[in-house]
C-alpha cells in the first residue's frame, strides 16, 4: 500500500460512563481499542478524579481534572462514549463530567464527530440511556454518528470472565460503529 492509500490518522478520545474498574463499558471500550480501523488510535479518559459540578468552584477557575478533561476533548479529533443505563437514563458520573467540559468559555464538543454505545445486563441494551447522552450531546453541537447503533444487552453472556468482547457478532457491530465514526470524521475534515 503506498502512502497515498493510508488513511489519514484520527485520534478518538473514549470514556467509559461508569467508575467500577469491572464494569462491562470499561471492558467494551478496552475492546473498540483493540478494533479501532487502521489509522484510529482511542486514548481513554478515566471520569474517577471529576468532582461534582459546583460553579462556586468554576467560577475560581477549572480544576486540574476537569481542566484535563476539556483539554482531551479538545484535542482529540472525535469522541466515544460507552454508557451504561442506570434508573433508564445515563449515569450521572457521566452527565456530570459533561456538564464540566460544555462550561464556557469554548466548549470543546461544538463541531465535534462522535459515536455513543453501550452494556448492559438487561434487555434492552442501553437504548434510554443512549438517547439521552444523544439528546446532551445534540445541545452542544456535538454530531453524533446516527448509524450504526450498538446497543449490548445480556452484557454477562458476551465477554468472558476477564472483560474480553467475546460474542462475535458484537464486536462485528462494534467495528461496524468505529468505521462509521472514521468515515463520519474524515467527511466533516474535508
Amino acid at each position: 500500500m503506498g502512502e497515498a492509500d493510508v488513511p489519514d490518522q484520527i485520534n478518538v478520545l473514549g470514556v467509559a460512563g461508569s467508575l467500577r474498574q469491572g464494569s462491562y463499558n470499561k471492558a467494551a471500550l478496552r475492546a473498540a481499542i483493540e478494533l479501532a480501523p487502521a489509522g484510529m488510535t482511542i486514548e481513554t479518559f478515566d471520569l474517577a478524579p471529576i468532582q461534582p459540578y459546583n460553579e462556586d468552584v468554576k467560577q475560581r477557575g477549572f480544576p486540574p481534572a476537569e481542566q484535563a478533561f476539556r483539554e482531551k476533548i479538545r484535542a482529540a479529533d472525535a469522541l466515544l462514549f460507552v454508557t451504561p443505563e442506570y434508573n433508564r437514563g445515563m449515569p450521572g458520573v457521566l452527565k456530570n463530567a459533561i456538564d464540566w467540559a460544555s462550561r464556557p468559555p469554548d466548549q470543546p464538543f461544538n463541531g465535534k464527530p462522535t459515536a455513543i454505545f453501550g452494556a448492559s445486563t438487561g434487555l434492552i441494551g442501553t437504548a434510554v440511556a443512549q438517547y439521552e447522552l444523544r439528546r446532551c450531546l445534540g445541545v452542544l453541537n456535538a454530531l453524533v454518528v446516527n448509524q450504526p447503533t450498538v446497543m449490548i444487552a445480556q452484557a454477562a453472556e458476551k465477554f468472558d470472565d476477564e472483560g474480553r468482547l467475546t460474542d462475535e457478532p458484537t464486536r462485528k457491530f462494534v467495528a461496524q460503529l468505529l468505521e462509521a465514526l472514521a468515515a463520519w470524521t474524515r467527511r466533516l475534515r474535508a
